[in-house]
C-alpha cells in the first residue's frame, strides 16, 4: 500500500508557515553526527535562505559527505535538527523530501532504461500531472541538449551525457531546495559553462541551491555565501569579502581557502582568533 502523507497539526503548519515567511529554506541547527567515538559533523549551525547559491567547502574528510546525507535524509544527525522549507526532515520526512533535488557526485542512471524513460520515472515519482510532466521534460531535453540521446538506452551513455540527464531529472519536478555534491567532476568546458547558466538561473526563479565542490573558483563566480567546514566543525560562513577579512587576507578565495583550513588544522600556539560576526551570520 502507498504510505500515507504524516498528517500536520494546525500549529506545526503556523511553525512551518512562520519559518517559511523569514525564507528559510535549510536550517541545520546545531547538528553533529557521530561514529563510536569519531566525530564527522560537530555542532553545525547553518541556516540558507530562499533564492540562495551556498557553497560548502572543506577538504577531504572535512564532513561534507556526511552533512549532505542528513540534508537528503540518508543518515539522520546524532543530535540536533534538520528543516528543510520549514519541515523537520526527522519528523515531517516525505514533506521534507518532496522540496529537494540531490545530485551525487557519481551520476547513476537505471541503465536499462532511456533518457527520457528515466525522465518519466522520475514525473511519475513525484505524481507529476501528465500535461505537466511532458511539458517538463521536453523543457529538460532542451536545456541540456539531450535530443541526440534521450531515446538511447543510459548505459550507453558518456560520463557528460549522464550527468547532464541526471540535472534534467533532479530539475524536472522544481524543486525548491537543489543540493548538488561536485557537479563539474568530468564535464567538458561547454558542459561547465551550461551547469553555471543553470544554477544560476535556478536561484533567479527562487531555488536554494546548496553547492559542495572543489572547484573554488566556480565557487567564487556563483556563490551568495560561503561555508568552510574543517574537521567536522564550520570553522568560518559568509560573503568573500567576510571570508576575506575572517582570514585577514584579501586574496582569492583559493587563497583565503588554503590560509584558513591551513590555519585550523595547525596546533593552537595562541588564543584563536575571534570570527568576524559578518562571517557567521546568516542571511536575513
Amino acid at each position: 500500500m502507498p504510505r500515507k502523507r504524516p498528517v500536520m497539526s494546525e500549529p506545526g503548519r503556523s511553525r512551518v508557515t512562520a519559518r517559511l515567511a523569514k525564507n528559510l529554506m535549510i536550517e541545520l541547527l546545531h547538528i553533529s553526527k557521530r561514529y563510536g567515538n569519531k566525530v564527522a559533523v560537530d555542532d553545525l549551525h547553518l541556516t540558507i535562505a530562499r533564492g540562495e547559491l551556498f557553497a560548502f567547502l572543506g577538504p577531504n574528510g572535512a564532513g561534507k559527505t556526511t552533512t549532505i546525507k542528513m540534508m537528503c535524509g540518508l543518515l539522520f544527525p546524532t543530535t540536533g535538527t534538520i528543516r528543510i522549507a520549514g519541515y523537520d526532515l526527522e519528523k515531517n520526512g516525505q514533506e521534507a523530501r518532496q522540496r529537494i533535488s540531490y545530485v551525487p557526485d557519481t551520476p547513476y542512471l537505471y541503465e536499462k532504461l532511456t533518457g527520457r524513460e528515466v525522465l518519466r520515472f522520475i514525473a511519475d515519482m513525484y505524481h507529476m500531472p501528465r500535461e505537466r510532466a511532458n511539458r517538463r521534460i521536453e523543457e529538460m531535453i532542451e536545456l541540456f541538449g539531450l535530443s541526440a540521446f534521450v531515446e538511447d538506452l543510459t548505459q550507453n551513455y558518456s560520463h557528460g551525457m549522464r550527468q547532464r540527464t541526471v540535472f534534467a531529472s533532479a530539475l524536472l519536478h522544481e524543486p525548491e531546495v537543489l543540493i548538488v555534491d561536485e557537479p563539474t567532476v568530468g564535464l567538458d568546458p561547454r558542459s561547465i559553462r551550461l551547469l553555471k547558466d543553470v544554477l544560476r538561473n535556478e536561484t533567479k526563479r527562487g531555488t536554494t541551491v546548496f553547492l559542495s565542490t572543489h572547484s573554488l573558483d566556480i565557487a567564487q563566480e556563483l556563490s551568495d555565501r560561503i561555508g568552510v567546514i574543517n574537521q567536522g566543525r564550520l570553522i568560518a560562513c559568509g560573503t568573500l569579502e567576510a571570508l576575506r577579512q575572517h582570514a585577514d587576507h584579501m586574496g582569492t578565495l583559493e587563497e583565503v581557502f588554503l590560509k584558513m583550513t591551513e590555519e585550523a588544522a595547525a596546533p593552537q600556539t595562541e588564543a584563536p582568533k575571534e570570527k568576524v560576526e559578518t562571517a557567521i551570520t546568516p542571511a536575513p
